[in-house]
């Protein structure tokens, strides 16, 4: 199937061609087995870019390019499909003011077009997803309440739907476009040729609401250049695109060599000899949460406290007794050294308040404010969390599913995690935000709760290490003694489903956070699978695949 330009034609809105260019954590705790896998071994960096004028003289050429072809589109309704590329490429950050204008026209005359007859799937789907209105697909509903089967021809449709329907907050509309077009994508691909089928599986496997934007940015490169009809927004858009993309990448391997030499000088491998040493995972949770050359000061400093609560929870999981493990609390919890500590442990309290205390001078020399006391009531919360489940094992005590879940969303690090975020990108105190340093802000705690379920639901094949572990899915089989071990997953999975619906709410509605504060949120969340995803051979190929793409600069 020969592949159009993703834009200057209406034949861009039809065909798997067109779908190509339409629409569519934190500190978390897991149990690596020792020794490391292959993929924390030392990595083989081979990229070179280099950082001469005519390289930043053709961004800025490209860049004013764009703007001029988002103000004078050659079509009114291609402005909204090359801001949704300018999006799934990652560098939509250069265009606010544009994109914002643009947004603002299409949502006034979003109501105008669903009366249109003349308007297609993948047109609205796309409004849809930048604009969030669930009522624009009532149009290509039947008298039953069911999508039509003719839009079962349109498989560029099927998948900008597809890809919007994953934006739910709780919407029956958005349920039946997802079972709808899930069953009819799947029939698609064996009657497609070998690129348009590739991107249906993609499509399926990777919904671009619940992937990384870097990861979905490169996906989506691969696909605009292997067009065989290009125009001057497709090859403005790759040339900046691929520019950035190669100029993050060398900055990701610059940070990752920094963060090694830290952890080396930090000297807690060495006096902590059987806590896991993961520095590569420890800093991909960091890449993929504050993505872009902007916060790279802010990703070296949230790697340093990821890579505690990784070193505190292996203290709780393996090596300390219910006293030591108390008496660790304790300390965290006064903020003071004690003599009765162990020798490890002690040295895992004073990295701790050397790392805490960096952190809070950055916050204070970048904003004007000190968030220690916030910083230190966040490791006693992650610590009595801990403590619980340590003496849930100690003491052989079978809590129920719901207490287990509430203490494992606090214990999964993720509130700890985002609060060290909030305060990272410059966020005060107030009578609105402080639901987020208290953890109950669906972005901290439906993250948290994903991952915590995730884990549960038993994908993390490989996590064998001695100590405390618990599942959900188990406490709830004993808390329902009739319920099968499939239907106790079925109902996880149920329970994840409902969290990213409350997640994405609070995603879209709260306009007290940064956006960067709330992409981070969602980023942890879109992280989780890949952190978790391991399959029969006890291996992590979709990670693999991450650290190809994005930090080695693989296909």
């Amino acid at each position: 199937m020969a592949c159009i330009s993703i834009f200057g034609s209406s034949s861009l809105k039809t065909g798997v061609a067109a779908a190509v260019s339409s629409p569519s954590s934190n500190g978390t705790v897991d149990r690596m087995p020792h020794p490391v896998p292959s993929w924390c071994a030392p990595l083989p960096f081979k990229t070179e870019f280099h950082k001469d004028p005519f390289y930043l003289r053709k961004s800025a050429q490209n860049m004013e390019k764009i703007r001029i072809l988002l103000s004078q589109p050659k079509h009114k309704s291609n402005s909204v499909f090359m801001v949704d590329a300018l999006k799934k490429l990652g560098v939509d950050h250069h265009f606010d003011e544009e994109i914002s204008e643009i947004l603002d026209v299409s949502y006034n005359s979003m109501y105008r077009t669903q009366k249109e007859s003349d308007v297609g799937l993948t047109d609205i789907a796309l409004q849809f997803k930048l604009l969030r209105e669930a009522d624009v697909f009532q149009r290509f509903m039947d008298e039953n309440g069911e999508f039509k089967q003719s839009l079962t021809k349109d498989v560029g449709g099927l998948i900008s739907l597809h890809d919007a329907s994953f934006l739910n907050m709780g919407e029956e509309i958005l349920y039946t476009a997802n079972n709808f077009t899930t069953k009819h994508l799947k029939l698609s691909v064996e009657h497609l040729g070998q690129r348009s089928g590739a991107v249906v599986r993609h499509t399926l496997k990777h919904p671009h609401h619940m992937s990384l934007k870097q990861y979905k940015a490169r996906h989506y490169l691969t696909q605009v250049l292997s067009s065989l009809t290009r125009d001057d927004a497709s090859l403005c858009m790759e040339e900046l695109a691929r520019s950035e993309f190669q100029l993050n990448q060398q900055l990701y391997q610059d940070e990752f060599n920094k963060i090694k030499r830290w952890w080396s000088d930090l000297g807690l491998a060495r006096e902590l000899p059987f806590a896991r040493d993961q520095i590569l995972k420890w800093y991909l949770w960091s890449m993929t949460a504050l993505p872009g050359p902007q916060l790279s000061k802010h990703r070296l400093e949230i790697t340093k406290a990821i890579s505690l609560v990784y070193i505190i929870d292996d203290i709780f999981d393996i090596m300390g007794n219910p006293e030591e493990v108390a008496l660790f609390t304790q300390t965290i919890n006064c903020w003071e050294d004690s003599s009765a500590l162990s020798g490890y442990m002690r040295a895992c309290f004073f990295a701790l308040k050397e790392v805490t205390s960096d952190i809070a001078q950055f916050v204070e020399e970048e904003y004007g404010l000190n968030p220690l006391n916030y910083l230190r009531r966040s490791w006693a919360t992650l610590c009595n969390a801990f403590l619980v489940e340590a003496r849930w094992f100690a003491d052989k005590q079978v809590p129920n599913a719901d207490v287990y879940l509430r203490n494992g969303v606090t214990s999964s690090g993720v509130h700890l995690i985002l609060v060290h975020i909030f305060f990272l990108l410059g966020h005060r105190v107030t009578n609105e935000t402080l639901h987020i340093i208290e953890g109950n802000s669906a972005l901290v705690s439906c993250t948290a709760k994903i991952l915590r379920l995730w884990d549960d639901l038993g994908s993390a094949k490989d996590e064998n290490q001695e100590g405390f572990d618990g599942s959900y899915v188990e406490y709830y089989m004993k808390d329902n003694p009739s319920c099968s071990l499939d239907a106790a997953k079925l109902h996880t999975k149920k329970l994840i489903s409902k969290s990213w619906e409350e997640l994405n709410k609070e995603y879209f509605f709260n306009k007290s956070l940064s956006p960067y504060f709330k992409e981070a949120s969602l980023n942890c969340a879109r992280m989780v699978s890949v952190m978790y995803n391991y399959h029969e051979e006890q291996q992590l190929p979709l990670m693999n695949d991450y650290i190809q793409k994005l930090l080695l600069g693989g296909k």
